[in-house]
């Protein structure tokens, strides 16, 4: 399959490898740099995120239940040993893995996913922290739990703000959005359903969340009226909190995420219903509720986000990346402070991408998936000698 994109001067060619369409290595176009996709490591299933150690291993959850190690460009035949029992049904599973920024002395990772709740009544999302030395966890201690049930939807995105605070993502749990939309458990601080939620590093309520001393509100919360956010980041020039949400049938938004604020699920929103096409909002605006920034019409299934910090590609530098599923792409937006200025579509057809992440090395790196469970691989983009600038 071929695919041109004339604005962006980008020529793909897809083939089929391990289960995912990965692009062909030659050298590719986009609006700023010429690149090429490199393949990393193959074989791993239903791959969600990854970190990168000090060092050049790589560790890379898969959904069923395993974090893996990629060593010297292999995937290593044992998982890390130590991992917590997850619940690997529908959406969930074994989800993101996170390094704490001191790890090279802390040795600290910090893992996601479902589980059993503790009172047995269907499945939540977890967070733990674990100390990981001689390729096993141990110390394994959990921070988290979500008081949410439902089906899917368990978010599980993390991100660090370098002051001692974690973001953590929650999905709205796949709650049908029916009858009175403001009583949609995405619009009640009593739980933990279409929110994000900040920590301390160790499992604690920082003392200034918006929401400590209200009477009824989970403490944790940050912001809520979220569907699924699949996607945070810090911007490192502004400190701001970017994150990036599944919309239902179109939709899917970048937002700007502050404290104490609403993003309107379900009352509010861009999308409509998968199986009728009929509308589920109450409209596209509401007083109290945040707009977003940016919206995908049609959705592009948004996935994993990071701020380009690196020196390998110099003119994509402080810019956002985000991944889509559905969509099969990788988007450049392009921001300035508060505002999006434009964005760009990279390789169309690559097949699912489920994160995207700046390497120790200052590559792209992406992780592709599969819906059937097909051995899919992990590939970064490097640049190539030319160029171009607008």
């Amino acid at each position: 399959m071929m695919m041109r994109q004339l604005c962006g001067v980008l020529v793909v060619a897809s083939v089929a490898l391990g289960g995912a369409r990965l692009s062909a290595q030659g050298p590719m176009r986009s609006a700023l740099h010429d690149y090429r996709v490199v393949t990393v490591a193959e074989g791993l299933v239903q791959p969600w995120s990854i970190a990168f150690v000090p060092g050049g291993d790589l560790l890379i959850t898969e959904r069923p239940g395993r974090l893996r190690i990629v060593r010297g460009g292999k995937l290593l035949p044992t998982p890390v040993a130590g991992v917590p029992e997850v619940a690997y049904e529908n959406q969930g599973g074994l989800l993101e893995v996170a390094l704490h920024p001191n790890f090279a002395t802390n040795r600290f990772v910090y893992l996601t996913y479902a589980k059993k709740r503790s009172d047995g009544t269907g499945n939540t999302t977890a967070l733990v922290r674990a100390t990981f030395e001689k390729d096993a966890l141990s110390g394994v201690t959990q921070l988290f739990e979500s008081v949410s049930t439902g089906r899917g939807h368990f978010g599980g995105k993390i991100a660090f703000d370098g002051k001692g605070h974690l973001f953590l993502t929650l999905g709205d749990r796949q709650v049908p959005p029916e009858g009175n939309l403001e009583a949609h458990p995405a619009q009640d601080l009593s739980n933990h359903h279409g929110k994000v939620v900040r920590l301390n590093e160790d499992g604690t309520v920082p003392a200034d969340n918006p929401f400590v001393g209200r009477a009824g509100a989970k403490p944790e919360i940050w912001s809520f009226g979220h569907r699924n956010v699949q996607g945070i980041a810090i911007d490192p020039a502004t400190g701001n909190v970017w994150t990036n949400e599944h919309g239902p049938q179109g939709g899917d938004e970048l937002n700007l995420d502050r404290a104490g604020k609403n993003y309107g699920w379900p009352v509010i929103g861009f999308g409509v219903n998968y199986t009728t096409g009929k509308a589920i909002h109450a409209g596209t605006h509401r007083e109290g509720m945040e707009q977003p920034l940016h919206i995908w019409v049609p959705s592009i299934g948004i996935s994993g986000a990071m701020f380009y910090t690196g020196d390998r590609f110099p003119q994509w530098k402080g810019q956002l990346f985000t991944g889509g599923l559905a969509g099969e792409q990788l988007g450049r937006v392009t921001i300035a402070g508060e505002k999006v200025l434009a964005r760009e579509t990279i390789l169309p057809g690559l097949g699912r991408i489920r994160d995207v992440r700046q390497g120790l090395d200052g590559y792209i790196y992406l992780i592709t998936e599969d819906d059937d469970g097909k051995p899919t691989p992990v590939v970064r983009l490097e640049p190539v000698d030319r160029a171009t600038s607008r």
